[in-house]
């Protein structure tokens, strides 16, 4: 089933350690129903050096499942679920909220 979430949406987290945190999803991963989002658990991970860099503890994002996050409407600025629509023959994602378009 595709993702109904792409890259460049924003999205805030529902549930977790995060929740009601807000982001932009920088990589979609549909294989793992798992999104990546700027900013939004976040992870210590202690690297060795290496010729591109210095080694140490540095803080990066990890994986969220894609049922753990929800699109922002463009409208109220809340979450709303997506939906599915054809204009002009072309298949266009709506808020379920507001019945906006969303973007791309």
């Amino acid at each position: 089933m595709a993702m109904k979430i792409k890259k460049g949406d924003q999205v805030i987290v529902i549930t977790g350690r995060d929740k009601g945190k807000t982001g932009e999803v920088t990589k979609v991963m549909p294989k793992e129903n798992a999104v990546i989002v700027a900013g939004i658990n976040m992870v210590k991970r202690h690297t060795k050096p290496s010729g591109e860099s210095a080694g140490g503890i540095i803080s990066k994002e990890k994986a969220i499942h894609v049922s753990n996050v929800a699109l922002i409407d463009p409208k109220s600025g809340k979450a709303t679920r997506v939906g599915i629509k054809i204009e002009d023959g072309v298949k266009v994602r709506v808020s379920k909220r507001s019945g906006d378009v969303i973007s791309k």
